[in-house]
């Protein structure tokens, strides 16, 4: 008797653990938008780690509408200047730029604001992998800058049918100086925060310091 006992504890407490843990939610999300940029961002999110407290990790991608700030001035001359006298003599001159961060916030859940509505606090950490590059010809000069940020924003959702939500994202990522690293075919040279120069070549490569990000997309919940 005392055998079926300790057996009978052990399953219900086996099974009363494997329910926790089963009604523990999981989301998967894919959203796009704006975000210094045309963007995109996946992310996974485990709402109720303790409570209405959760982790959510994501990484976006976005291609800035101005990889270079024309205004930019060196030596009196602008950029916008040079490009166009470049252009002018029948030089090809093509721009390209990337941003990449990678994001792990805390969320805390304010439950249901309307009928179906949802929303989530978060807050965390940011890390911008941010990637300029510009050919005159066939000469490319690519800038490179990996800096780390902070950033904190709402997230809605309107369930639709099953387990797929609709949802909203709203932003704002601010991201600290960090040196920009130049390169070429036959050189490479890196401008630390407060040296001489750093100053230009950061607003020549429009480094998206504060930047707000409006995006929708859906979640699949687990």
């Amino acid at each position: 008797m005392k055998k079926f006992l300790a057996l009978s504890v052990i399953a219900l407490t086996a099974t009363a653990g494997a329910q926790t843990f089963s009604t523990q939610p999981f989301e998967l999300g894919l959203t796009g938008g704006y975000a210094s940029g045309l963007s995109g961002e996946v992310f996974v999110h485990a709402p109720y780690v303790a409570g209405p407290f959760g982790v959510k990790a994501g990484v976006a991608f976005s291609r800035p509408s101005a990889p270079f700030n024309d205004n930019a001035s060196f030596g009196g001359v602008t950029y916008g200047d040079l490009k166009r006298t470049v252009q002018a003599s029948g030089t090809q001159v093509t721009e390209t730029g990337s941003n990449v961060v990678v994001g792990v916030d805390g969320t805390y859940s304010l439950g249901e604001l309307a009928p179906g509505l949802d929303a989530s606090l978060y807050a965390g950490g940011r890390y911008g992998m941010f990637n300029r590059s510009v050919s005159f010809g066939s000469d490319t000069t690519t800038y490179t800058i990996n800096a780390f940020g902070i950033g904190a924003g709402v997230m809605a959702s309107y369930p639709l049918s099953g387990n797929i939500s609709l949802i909203g994202d709203l932003g704002v990522d601010h991201f600290f100086d960090a040196p920009v690293t130049t390169s070429d075919s036959n050189s490479s040279s890196t401008v630390n925060p407060g040296e001489s120069g750093y100053s230009d070549t950061r607003n020549l490569v429009n480094f998206p310091g504060t930047y707000f990000k409006a995006r929708v997309g859906f979640k699949f919940m687990f």
